[in-house]
């Protein structure tokens, strides 16, 4: 009897397995890179389901280095606006401390790049501030909690103590204000600086060196946990404990495989995964996890990328770091990084729209909300008869900005499950620009983004609170990723969107240049 049927069965038993093994191989990798990008623009038509899968910025392996200068390019703006005395105060006050970060850093085996940020990000440089009312609060260079100076990082705290000095500092420190000679002024600074010193002996948070000590010693332990200095970082404000359930709710069911540094895998896992890799329909566990940690938690470990930045342009490139601080401080938000005025002129007059829409510069807004999830407002350009225009004119927006507004109307649809936007402004010209001054008190004198088609207005009038928390997440997200910058009008918010917009033009392509 012939053993070619039973040899024959043997080979399809093991083309099956590999099959599958392939297959398993492939779903595994498919889960960690996350969603594909689609080919859209390239047939006769986009498909709902093509719309809706699009995202040019899903995260991948291998992006975490990326994502995470990203984010800090998107986060820098709340430094530059509020850090005390400006940035310039803040990182040269930092850098007295260099001599104790370095100790503190190499004590403990963390980044002294890392420290030094922190406490520019922290306190810059004010070892005295309070983030509360009292000591209960963080306290000091590197904001420490009190219970967490105690049980975790074996500081001596009597807070009870602490909170006394700091009312008789405060009560001296107005008198100092309210003295009428210079004798009485000098008198309450000298109890001040005595108060302080003791202070700072019953309580070391209050102590530079002992907070310093204090904060490389918890990243020591973070990085102990979690093998991955990044991750040890972004649990310096959000807490370890919080962290860990962070992972463990992104990671469940599946398990990251043990290492030497850790539980984690520093390859599969990342602070950039875990927060870009969240939303509110892909990991939302993990994404409601995040959100209940409050904005500053979540986007921690992007300030401090930030802030190490700054730090590092003080100390090499200070030219570099005032032309930043100007765009930086020129509006409420970073638009003008985004899109600087000596790179973006504006439109001069309405024969410049006119030959900017002929030549495909500007493009016209479409106004089908069914299909693009948008409505225009039907006062836009109102302003345009009293300059001799029609109000079609200023009904536009370049084209990487059209594709911009369709990518978030879409995501605010997909999260929201329905429901459109309001936009009610686009481009302008500067006489529509000088006319509007004219009207509205909010109006600009200064550059303008709307004269250069890059900025969106549109309504907060949303049918609901789901769709409102939708659209600001979109919103959240792409400032995030250094795509848009936005900020709260009255009645509308107000978004310009940056170079790295080009990555929606297959929406455009697909659903606007087509037809």
């Amino acid at each position: 009897m012939s053993d070619r049927p039973s040899h024959l069965r043997t080979v399809i038993v093991v083309l099956v397995a590999i099959a599958l093994a392939a297959a398993a191989i492939f779903a595994v990798r498919a889960w960690l890179a996350g969603p594909q990008l689609p080919e859209l623009g390239q047939g006769a038509g986009i498909t709902r389901a093509e719309i809706d899968a699009f995202e040019p910025f899903a995260f991948e392996i291998g992006d975490a280095d990326d994502f995470l200068e990203r984010g800090a390019r998107g986060n820098a703006h709340v430094l530059y606006a509020k850090s005390p005395g400006g940035v310039e105060a803040s990182a040269r006050r930092t850098l007295r401390f260099r001599d104790l970060i370095e100790e503190a850093a190499e004590r403990h085996d963390v980044d002294a790049e890392t420290l030094t940020a922190l406490v520019f990000l922290e306190s810059a440089g004010r070892p005295e501030i309070i983030a509360g009312p009292d000591p209960e609060s963080a306290a000091g260079l590197a904001q420490i909690l009190p219970g967490t100076a105690t049980s975790l990082l074996g500081m001596s705290v009597d807070l009870e103590r602490s909170k006394t000095l700091t009312r008789r500092i405060e009560r001296d420190r107005r008198r100092a204000r309210e003295a009428k000679t210079r004798k009485r002024r000098r008198k309450a600074a000298r109890r001040m600086t005595r108060l302080r010193r003791e202070r700072s002996r019953v309580d070391e948070r209050f102590d530079p060196r002992r907070a310093l000590d204090g904060a490389a010693r918890y990243l020591e332990i973070g990085e102990r946990r979690f093998g991955l200095e990044g991750l040890a970082a972004a649990s310096y404000h959000m807490g370890i404990g919080n962290l860990g359930g962070v992972i463990e709710t992104y990671i469940a069911p599946r398990r990251p495989r043990r290492t030497t540094r850790g539980t984690v895998d520093a390859y599969e896992l990342s602070y950039p995964r875990l927060y870009f890799d969240s939303s509110p329909l892909r990991n939302p566990r993990t994404y409601r996890k995040l959100l209940s940690l409050g904005d500053d938690s979540r986007t921690y470990l992007f300030r401090l990328e930030a802030s190490r930045e700054i730090m590092e342009l003080y100390a090499e490139d200070r030219d570099e770091l005032r032309r930043r601080n100007r765009l930086q401080l020129a509006k409420a938000s970073a638009e003008e990084v985004l899109r600087p005025e000596q790179d973006n002129p504006p439109f001069e007059d309405a024969d410049e729209l006119r030959d900017a829409y002929d030549d495909g510069d500007l493009a016209r807004l479409p106004d089908r909300p069914r299909r693009l999830g948008y409505t225009v407002d039907s006062r836009m350009g109102a302003l345009a008869r009293r300059l001799g225009e029609s109000p079609r004119l200023y009904q536009g927006l370049r084209p990487e900005a059209l594709a911009g507004l369709l990518y978030i109307a879409k995501e605010t649809r997909l999260i929201a499950g329905g429901g459109t936007l309001r936009v009610t402004s686009t481009v302008r010209d500067e006489p529509y620009k000088r006319e509007l001054v004219r009207t509205n008190s909010q109006a600009t004198r200064s550059f303008s983004l709307h004269t250069t088609g890059y900025a969106i207005d549109i309504a907060r009038d949303f049918r609901s609170k789901r769709q409102e928390r939708a659209f600001i997440y979109v919103l959240d997200r792409l400032k995030t990723l250094d795509v848009i910058d936005w900020v709260y009008e009255p009645g509308a918010i107000h978004l310009t969107v940056g170079p790295d917009a080009d990555r929606f033009m297959p929406l455009y392509e697909g659903l606007v240049a087509r037809r």
